[in-house]
């Protein structure tokens, strides 16, 4: 008796058999529609980058190491992305002009600003500025796109941003006076500003494979850098291949890099950019618990509550669709 296909009715009556069960997904196929994990493990994986940058800070030039990020990115990728490559060129080359500006502000300048802010500021301004990117998110759609929050967007950012204030502050808000800003801190406000523009454009790209984007927009960001790399390495900060800058290059090019970027892109694709912005909020979260991990840091009352603020607010957001003026 030929198999049914998978489209058909598929119930059971007394005189029929049941069609067999479809065969269940691969683990990689189940990740790929699970957007609020995809988006969570980016976070994850952009806490442990500001981390590591901040303690590496002194001893890696921020410019040749972003770029050789890209580029490490782009051999890994290039394997598995040529068919997709070839098969998406036409749809590439169509858009190229919004191609190269992608790659611009998410890969280029984002990452090499940042970088190179960590050597002037402390890792918890980082993060105090860091939980100001979903509020860049949505500037940028309702500018660009007239892409507006919905109330419960609105209310989801506001609390969650709260659990982050209570979380740095560790519990006393009026600390925030004293914090001071130095030119380090404009610089990392600069890069989420580009990652903010990145964000809003990202569900207007090609409707190419994820492989595919990735591995060119990195390629391409790469390229841009070189004649920043030079002119680093110029100035005499070279990079030093010891036991350091190899380890931090192996989980750089890994999990903030690859795998966030990934999972960045693919979230925003299923769930709009307004609604995965509150996914920023659990960057000084999953900070804040590798403190308490590797650190040794006492966990304390303000970081339960602050956590479950940002939690309650990143669902109360993520849950609600965007509105178009």
């Amino acid at each position: 008796m030929p198999r049914r296909r998978s489209g058909a009715s598929s119930y059971a009556t007394p005189m029929t058999t049941a069609s067999p069960a479809p065969p269940a997904s691969s683990p990689a196929s189940w990740l790929n529609n699970q957007p609020y994990l995809l988006l969570s493990l980016s976070s994850l994986f952009w806490a442990g980058n500001i981390v590591l940058a901040r303690h590496v800070g002194a001893h890696v030039p921020p410019l040749t190491v972003t770029t050789i990020r890209w580029f490490g990115v782009f051999l890994i990728l290039l394997p598995f992305a040529w068919p997709h490559l070839k098969r998406d060129w036409p749809a590439l080359r169509n858009s190229l002009p919004l191609m190269l500006f992608l790659s611009l502000v998410g890969f280029a300048f984002n990452n090499a600003i940042s970088y190179w802010a960590m050597q002037y500021t402390e890792a918890l301004n980082a993060l105090l500025i860091q939980s100001a990117g979903p509020l860049f998110v949505a500037l940028w759609s309702l500018v660009l796109f007239g892409v507006r929050l919905t109330g419960a967007q609105f209310a989801g950012i506001a609390i969650s941003l709260l659990g982050v204030l209570i979380i740095i502050l560790r519990g006393d808000l009026a600390a925030l006076a004293s914090i001071s800003f130095n030119r380090g801190d404009i610089m990392f406000a600069s890069s989420l500003v580009a990652f903010g523009i990145y964000s809003a454009f990202i569900p207007r790209r090609p409707k190419i494979h994820q492989l595919s984007f990735l591995s060119f927009t990195t390629c391409c960001g790469a390229t841009m850098l070189i004649p920043a790399a030079i002119w680093e390495a110029a100035s005499g900060r070279v990079l030093q291949f010891d036991g350091i800058t190899l380890a931090t290059l192996g989980y750089i090019l890994i999990f903030p890099s690859t795998l966030a970027y990934l999972f960045f892109n693919r979230g925003v694709a299923l769930i709009g950019p307004n609604r995965a912005a509150p996914f920023f909020h659990l960057v000084p979260v999953f900070g804040s618990a590798m403190a308490i991990l590797l650190l040794g840091e006492k966990l304390q009352p303000f970081h339960l509550i602050g956590y479950a603020l940002v939690l309650a607010g990143v669902v109360i957001a993520s849950r609600q669709g965007s509105a178009v003026k």
